[in-house]
């Protein structure tokens, strides 16, 4: 077998060292949207595959056996292009996908589809508003100059923003004190999310809840039907293989 990891999260990471602890062959592959990316335990290919014909011809000529969609939830077009391309080349699929957030009590959140219906949900009131959606979907809130934002990326932005903005440098997981800590002293009165669910990120989402500040929520986009797990545990049974985490 040689598995092809569509990567990018801490989930696609902690599959990654499972595989490599099990001796699997496989390739670990990343976006490129992040310039300094994790090292991982395997070999790494860094760049997009021009599409579902590129998948579909790096599948063949690589010897994928299988392929592990682990990308982030908002990755639509990768994990659409997965789809296609296991499909026309009778590779099997599976998706390791992290539970979306649910509400808890005390929550204040605001359902949206998407990041332009989420720009217009915002208050016309100047506020200090926290975009917690990575860098290439702040495109909308420019609508909104009005507003006072902070950014949080892993990498400083290449290119002029769309609106003036005070941006955090910082790579997560963050805690819940930390988030707390930097909204109070940000004044954050409104926060917009992306569904993306899993721990990592969900401290900006607790520390909402206990400020009580409303959070403007995107909803995770539809994808095609596909096998779908939520845990390593059940990605390397489905390759076969039993896992040893926390070995």
């Amino acid at each position: 077998m040689r598995a092809l990891i569509l990567g990018g999260t801490a989930d696609a990471s902690l599959l990654a060292a499972e595989i490599a602890r099990a001796g699997l062959d496989a390739v670990y592959s990343y976006g490129g949207r992040t310039r300094t990316p994790a090292d991982q335990p395997l070999p790494t290919r860094i760049g997009g595959f021009g599409g579902v014909s590129g998948l579909a011809d790096y599948i063949g000529r690589e010897g994928i056996t299988q392929v592990i969609d682990a990308t982030h939830p908002f990755a639509a077009e990768m994990s659409r292009h997965a789809v296609e391309a296991c499909a026309e080349t009778a590779t099997p699929l599976i998706a390791l996908e992290r539970a979306p957030w649910t509400r808890a009590s005390g929550d204040n959140w605001i359902d949206v589809a998407d990041v332009n219906t989420a720009a217009a949900a915002l208050t016309e009131a100047p506020a200090s508003v926290f975009l917690a959606i990575g860098r290439q979907h702040i495109a909308p809130f420019a609508t909104k100059p009005q507003h006072t934002y902070t950014l949080r990326f892993v990498d400083p932005p290449e290119a002029p923003l769309p609106f003036a903005a005070d941006v955090i440098v910082s790579r997560g997981p963050f805690t819940l004190d930390s988030e707390l800590e930097m909204m109070r002293r940000r004044g954050i009165a409104w926060i917009v999310a992306r569904n993306s669910g899993g721990d990592g990120a969900r401290a900006k989402i607790d520390a909402a809840r206990r400020l009580g500040l409303p959070v403007i929520m995107i909803s995770r986009p539809a994808l095609p039907e596909r096998r779908r797990v939520e845990s390593v545990t059940d990605v390397m049974q489905w390759l076969g293989h039993s896992t040893r985490l926390g070995a």
